[in-house]
């Protein structure tokens, strides 16, 4: 029973008691801190919003090239002679709408301006 006594604060090392008495002051720093949660989401929605008009550029410019290769594409076929010209021609025009329709959705699905 004479060891219960000994047990308690006295039992650690110096060592012990300042890496403790660290680990404790690294954790009342870091809640002290801490960002609040909506902080954070609000301003991960501001990024996303700064870089959502480059975004819906960027698919415009997308849609316009599939548009012009498709077009090349398309004269090539016609040209030399091919029967489903037509159907290349639907797939094209296809992804091209398709495109700048998923860039209009989006733009008002997210209210951005």
């Amino acid at each position: 029973m004479g060891n219960v006594k000994k047990m308690g604060w006295k039992r650690f090392s110096q060592n012990n008691k300042a890496g403790i008495l660290t680990l404790l002051m690294i954790m009342i720093s870091v809640y002290a801190l801490a960002q609040d949660g909506n902080t954070g989401i609000q301003a991960a929605d501001t990024q996303v919003r700064g870089y959502f008009k480059s975004g819906v550029k960027l698919m415009y410019a997308v849609g316009a090239l599939v548009g012009l290769i498709g077009a090349v594409k398309v004269y090539q076929k016609w040209n030399s002679g091919d029967q489903d010209t037509s159907k290349v021609a639907s797939a094209w025009f296809g992804s091209c709408i398709f495109l700048v329709v998923v860039a209009s959705i989006i733009t008002a699905f997210f209210a951005v301006s």
